[in-house]
């Protein structure tokens, strides 16, 4: 068994804590996509933001770290999809007569 040195802890622990703190802000993304009147109601309050002097990921944290950025580009493929879609809805209701601006006939009389 190999001793750690305090900075090794230290760091690694650092590491954890910038893990966790973007998992929780992946979390978020989820479960708001999951629950779309959540989205409506609950804006973001606290954007994540990456810590600074962190240096190199640890080794051992990689595969969590490989999890969570297929996590977000998971997430942030749904938001596009969604955002194309309600775009394609808006485009479909502007096109939408609703007959206030322009008052047609209902029917047309050709016995004449």
């Amino acid at each position: 068994m190999t001793a750690t040195t305090p900075g090794a802890v230290d760091w690694r622990s650092a590491w954890t804590a910038a893990l966790d703190d973007l998992e929780m802000d992946v979390l978020a993304v989820e479960t708001m996509l999951a629950d779309e009147r959540r989205i409506a109601e609950t804006p973001p309050s606290d954007l994540w933001r990456p810590p600074t002097e962190l240096g190199a990921l640890p080794l051992e944290l990689r595969p969590r770290a490989d999890e969570i950025l297929t996590r977000q580009l998971a997430a942030a493929e749904e938001i596009a999809r969604r955002l194309t879609a309600n775009r394609q809805q808006m485009a479909v209701t502007s096109r939408i007569e609703t007959g206030e601006a322009i008052k047609r006939p209902v029917y047309l009389d050709c016995a004449m």
